[in-house]
């Protein structure tokens, strides 16, 4: 096989519209470090997708990525079987996370966000943290990567339905731990709300904070311009500069109304992807 292909050799649906897919990328497995993030395009001509590298196998020569289906894009994405090929991944692209090298972290994920925080929360029990997961989902099906995240360290469940775990959001587990025990930092991935929601929470008690953001990225080298976000008052670049940040200087306002910008485009490109509406469905 050529050492390029990207041939999919595992599939796993994970929830409702949550695919895991693991794929060979020899290089870039030999080299990622938690953090940080590949482009890819499905088949030829397709949309540039950025997906965070959620975990690798250096000696099968796998990175393993989670996809949510959303958009037109993403839904091709995950159509695609195992055998089948991803036509090219470009990285590891953005920089690697800052983890701290003593005490106790919590990693709190929302949704999709579950599967970012765990190659964060592999790095640092590697190092010797004590780690505390906190994840989320609306229900029981919603919630991923439990297992491997219980190989790090405690993990506590949220459900919006109480149907797996606590009933509440991961911000109200969050504020518990905190009232009970000390946190030297958290990391939080998921919705903007949710990292927006962690990151007010953490700011009285001064507990360092880094989100991973996820605004519009295109080249991956921040010279399109299209992922830039404000940091302190200062426009960064998610793919070059982050994509994590320091989540107590984070414009969340302003990342909310760039991710609807292209809102519009998103649907049509989905509507005239799915076909004509039926009736009564």
């Amino acid at each position: 096989m050529d050492e390029l292909s990207h041939q999919i050799v595992e599939r796993q649906v994970l929830s409702p519209n949550v695919t895991r897919m693991v794929v060979r990328a020899a290089r870039i497995a030999e080299v990622r470090q938690p953090g940080q993030f590949v482009i890819l395009r499905g088949a030829e001509n397709a949309e540039r997708i950025p997906l965070t590298i959620a975990d690798s196998d250096p000696a099968r020569g796998t990175i393993t990525l989670v996809i949510q289906a959303l958009g037109r894009s993403t839904r091709e994405l995950v159509a695609l079987n195992v055998g089948d090929s991803i036509a090219d991944i470009a990285g590891p692209l953005g920089r690697p996370t800052e983890l701290i090298a003593s005490g106790h972290a919590v990693c709190v994920g929302g949704g999709v966000g579950t599967a970012v925080v765990y190659p964060i929360a592999q790095g640092l029990q590697r190092r010797g943290v004590r780690v505390t997961s906190i994840i989320g989902g609306r229900s029981r099906e919603w919630v991923i990567f439990e297992n491997e995240l219980r190989q790090q360290g405690e993990v506590i469940v949220c459900t919006d339905d109480g149907s797996q775990g606590r009933r509440g959001f991961v911000t109200d587990a969050l504020r518990d731990l905190m009232n009970a025990q000390p946190i030297d930092a958290v990391y939080a991935v998921g919705p903007v709300p949710m990292m927006q929601n962690v990151a007010n929470l953490t700011r009285p008690k001064a507990i360092h904070t880094i989100v991973s953001l996820n605004p519009i990225m295109v080249d991956g080298t921040g010279m399109c311009g299209g992922c830039r976000v404000t940091v302190g008052s200062e426009t960064k670049f998610a793919c070059v500069d982050g994509p994590e940040f320091d989540g107590h200087l984070v414009d969340f306002d302003m990342l909310r109304d760039r991710l609807t910008t292209y809102r519009t485009e998103e649907q049509a490109a989905l509507s005239a992807h799915e076909g004509p509406c039926r009736v009564g469905i």
